[in-house]
């Protein structure tokens, strides 16, 4: 049976905090460390990346891109990768240990998917019960074979891809930004055009980050509102400088907990603005959340903002299912922020949550639940009534090894009436290891329970 709790837990504790204030510098954003390791991997030259977030996650996507053959060094502040060259990788002499990284395991299928030669794929408890069999199925599509995989196309697996892999067309049956870079990546290393379809826009991280190491995206919109995102195999990827801008993601939570607290003012700045990622913010403006977006400019290709958060009187909104894609791995935070507005917050279309880190759907009601707020769940929604006055706490919430339950709950705790106990803040480490640190430094009160 799989265990849903550390070796060695660490439990932590958050007391409702006096007004919040300063600046939180944000760690980089995860998704652009992830394809900024591969893609500077897989390139011909040197790429130097700063600002690259050192999270347990992207540390295992090093070790991974080094098994395959890359040089990758850390010089001070920046990341030196010297790649392999497109279609050079090399076979791995271990199994690939993921840890708790789905997006890094995923990817990794896509890249090394297409390569004459095996790889096998560990990870942790969560990631091992985490289904994989949504990216396998696209890539058998090109000729990969599955060797080894526990039931239902779970960790380990091991898979081999063929001589000379088939560029195919494959339409996503549902939006998942991991699945397409999985298969544009496999692509890569594929004779031919590679295309994938996604009905709904995911976030197009793998597009930009491609043309800039010099790789050309087709992309059409067709008329009925699909993105055609091409690919043509067997291309010279060359090296390039990326500096990685602050995670959305991981500002979340300062930015909700900011929103929160009476009397707080924070300022957060150089974060992602890409509008596929934006969808949390977009919702809390809409909540009443007074959050201004100042100096947006462009740094590598990616729009980026400072952002002034003042406390607010938040109120209930319905969030509709199309904004999903944009804030999937903020609904947890979401829910927190919902349950001190006043009235309802309906969240609709949140399926996707089911196979995260953990079922994160059921984590967030289940803590919700243990906090006495009000709350209905059902298979693909969630909704939360709230209590402005923060009449609520004082339980604790089983994290199921998830880093954005955690510290979702943790930042309730800041403004509720009780305190808020996590049983296991080690897997913030994945994602956020400053997180503890820096809600400390904005006047947080987080400690040991």
């Amino acid at each position: 049976m799989t265990s849903h709790i550390s070796e060695n837990p660490s439990p932590l504790r958050a007391v409702r905090s006096g007004a919040l204030a300063d600046t939180a510098a944000i760690p980089g954003d995860k998704s652009i460390s992830h394809r900024s390791i591969i893609f500077g991997g897989l390139a011909c030259g040197r790429s130097r990346v700063t600002g690259l977030l050192e999270g347990e996650d992207v540390l295992h996507a090093i070790d991974a891109m080094r098994a395959l053959g890359a040089r990758i060094v850390k010089d001070g502040e920046c990341w030196v990768i010297d790649g392999t060259g497109n279609g050079a990788l090399l076979a791995p002499e271990d199994p690939l240990d993921f840890g708790n990284s789905g997006t890094a395991c995923r990817l990794f299928m896509g890249l090394t998917g297409s390569y004459d030669f095996a790889t096998t794929f560990t990870g942790d408890a969560s990631l091992s019960s985490r289904p994989m069999g949504r990216v396998l199925e696209p890539l058998k599509l090109m000729g990969m074979q599955v060797f080894e995989e526990q039931d239902g196309g779970r960790l380990p697996i091991t898979i081999h891809g063929p001589r000379v892999a088939n560029p195919i067309s494959y339409r996503l049956p549902v939006a998942s930004a991991q699945v397409k870079s999985a298969v544009l990546l496999a692509g890569l290393n594929a004779p031919g055009i590679t295309t994938v379809i996604e009905p709904v826009a995911t976030r197009d991280h793998t597009e930009k980050m491609l043309e800039g190491f010099g790789v050309p995206v087709a992309i059409e919109t067709d008329g009925k509102g699909a993105r055609h995102i091409s690919v043509t195999g067997q291309q010279k990827l060359t090296g390039c400088d990326i500096a990685v801008p602050a995670d959305p993601s991981s500002a979340a939570f300062a930015i909700v907990a900011a929103l929160i607290v009476p009397g707080s003012q924070v300022n957060v700045p150089g974060v992602m603005m890409n509008p596929t990622r934006t969808g949390l913010i977009a919702t809390l403006i809409e909540m009443g959340g007074d959050i201004a977006i100042e100096n947006r400019r462009l740094s590598g290709g990616e729009e980026i903002a400072d952002l002034t958060v003042r406390s607010s009187e938040l109120k209930g909104v319905s969030v509709p299912a199309s904004r999903a894609a944009s804030m999937i791995d903020e609904y947890p935070v979401l829910a927190v922020a919902a349950a001190f507005a006043e009235g309802d917050t309906l969240m609709a279309g949140v399926h996707e949550l089911r196979v995260k880190e953990s079922d994160r759907l059921a984590a967030t009601a289940a803590g919700l639940t243990a906090n006495g707020v009000a709350h209905e769940e059902g298979s693909d929604w969630l909704k939360v009534t709230g209590d402005p006055k923060g009449n609520f706490g004082g339980g604790t919430v089983a994290t199921l090894l998830d880093h954005r339950i955690a510290m979702s709950f943790l930042v309730m705790g800041l403004a509720s009436e009780k305190p808020v106990t996590v049983d296991d803040a080690s897997p913030i480490a994945t994602s956020f290891p400053q997180f503890t640190d820096l809600m400390a430094g904005l006047g947080a009160r987080i400690d040991e329970s």
